[in-house]
């Protein structure tokens, strides 16, 4: 029977008490202590951040208060739920760029205080942040494609952080400024008109981490590669030009206008361009392209089907050769020298590691001046200090 009354008086005490989480007696007074918030959790910002808590059930909690920089700052959040499934929201503003420890008590109306919550690890981000992160890149190997339609499509490389979207900002083919965005996930985003040779911004936005309250963009955006389409150089306007430093044909059917015939592969003797081994290599061979291009791209060029083929050679440029020749024999030292000092510009030295028979393209350099005249200064061949044979030369130009 006393085992009864034990249970029985335990069930009283247990059902007359309340939601507060401490009672205790200090010199004859009763000291009591609001109940404390439940799991609370911090999401970063920029220069801010959000402590969300959810509430006790004790009834009399009629506010909480915040506080940070060791008690030396803080907010108060007025309660007006008391539902643990509730979510307390407190946004903590102008805060530096540090990681900072919270403080949370509940108060009652009588003024009493909770236990203490603390909250630990709570990172800010602002301008250190901002300033470390880069715009989204575009593919090293493919960063756009010019599609039959006259859209665009270019493409990006995986982001690497938490990046939100990449902005586009270009000009369309009616001059009118145009913006686009491209998500993390995706690799690819096609412009369904552009200027052709206009500049195209992107610019990335990120946060810190899951959950952050705001998002970062980059400080300014960057220069996506220019966007263009390849157009070949009208080979019907090709002239031979004889300059005295220049290699000799091997014979007249094998002279220098053989490199612009049309031919697609690698040729056999005659016809092809064979230079007459009179004098070791370097050399060189001169043509008028017949008209001026303002954004040379790109040169193809195919070697003969067996041998004598460059493996190292230079393009030079020139829009007028009016006193631009010099006297200065090909495979002098100081040739490349008087050439730049007469206006020419290198476009472009090309290596091949094969046989140099198979066709292979080799980009110009960025931006090039106006160009109408073209020097091709061959450095060595395959198999043979003297003799230089090619079959075709075809150039591109960027619109």
């Amino acid at each position: 029977m006393k085992r009864y009354y034990i249970l029985i008086l335990l069930v009283a005490l247990s059902c007359g008490k309340k939601a507060t989480n401490y009672r205790s007696f200090l010199g004859g007074q009763e000291v009591v202590y609001p109940g404390v918030i439940q799991t609370p959790q911090v999401d970063p910002g920029n220069g801010r951040l959000l402590l969300t808590w959810h509430p006790s059930t004790d009834p009399s909690i009629s506010k909480y208060v915040v506080y940070w920089n060791n008690y030396a700052d803080s907010t108060v959040v007025q309660a007006t739920t008391h539902n643990p499934l509730d979510t307390v929201k407190c946004y903590i503003n102008k805060l530096s760029e540090y990681t900072y420890t919270f403080f949370v008590n509940s108060f009652d109306s009588a003024g009493n205080k909770s236990v203490t919550a603390e909250i630990d690890n709570a990172r800010v981000y602002g301008p250190i942040y901002q300033a470390a992160l880069h715009n989204r890149l575009p593919n090293a190997s493919t960063p756009f494609q010019v599609n039959a339609d006259g859209s665009a499509t270019l493409y990006f490389s995986v982001p690497d952080t938490i990046n939100i979207t990449t902005n586009i900002q270009y000009t369309n083919a009616s001059g009118q400024a145009s913006t686009a965005a491209i998500g993390p996930k995706d690799s690819t985003i096609t412009l369904p008109s552009y200027k052709s040779g206009g500049t195209v911004l992107v610019q990335s936005s990120f946060i810190p981490v899951s959950g952050a309250i705001d998002t970062f963009w980059t400080l300014k955006p960057d220069t996506f590669p220019q966007i263009f389409r390849l157009v070949q150089c009208d080979k019907s306007l090709f002239n031979e030009i004889d300059e005295p430093t220049d290699m000799k044909p091997y014979q007249s059917s094998t002279n220098v206008a053989m490199l612009w015939n049309g031919s697609t592969t690698p040729q056999g003797y005659p016809n092809i361009f064979h230079s007459d081994g009179s004098s070791p290599l370097p050399g060189t061979i001169t043509m008028d392209m017949g008209k001026v291009y303002n954004n040379l791209g790109v040169i193809q060029e195919i070697g003969r089907n067996c041998c004598h083929n460059p493996t190292d050679f230079e393009v030079w440029g020139i829009q007028d050769t009016t006193g631009a020749f010099t006297t200065v024999a090909s495979n002098d030292p100081n040739w490349k020298a008087a050439n730049q000092a007469l206006g020419w510009t290198l476009l472009v030295e090309a290596f091949r590691s094969d046989d140099g028979s198979a066709p292979m393209n080799f980009n110009f350099v960025n931006n090039p001046p106006p160009v109408r005249f073209i020097r091709v200064r061959v450095i060595k061949t395959a198999d043979d200090p003297n003799y230089c044979n090619m079959s075709q030369l075809t150039f591109w130009d960027k619109e």
